[in-house]
């Protein structure tokens, strides 16, 4: 998960190698898309995950909660992102 503290929001994906995609954002490479924004993302939680259908299937669940508290609960309590792994 990237933040972005000059548009004040979260962006929610999943990369092989979070250091060059964090870059990629930065620099504005994908054009037209959501973290097109900005250009002072950094990161914010990760969770490393065995594959990446397992990535998937997590992203997909933190992107259907859609919630605020709910990204800020998963930095603040690692439990549930070890949850998360164990239920995907």
């Amino acid at each position: 998960m990237l933040y972005s503290k000059s548009v004040d929001r979260y962006y929610i994906g999943y990369s092989i190698d979070i250091l060059s995609r964090l870059d990629q954002h930065n620099r504005h490479v994908f054009k037209g898309a959501f973290t097109d924004r900005a250009e002072d993302w950094e990161i914010f939680h990760t969770i490393v995950c065995m594959s990446e259908r397992q990535a998937k299937l997590i992203e997909k669940h933190i992107k259907k909660n859609k919630s605020r508290t709910y990204l800020e609960n998963l930095k603040q309590h690692p439990e549930i992102s070890i949850k998360l792994l164990e239920k995907y």
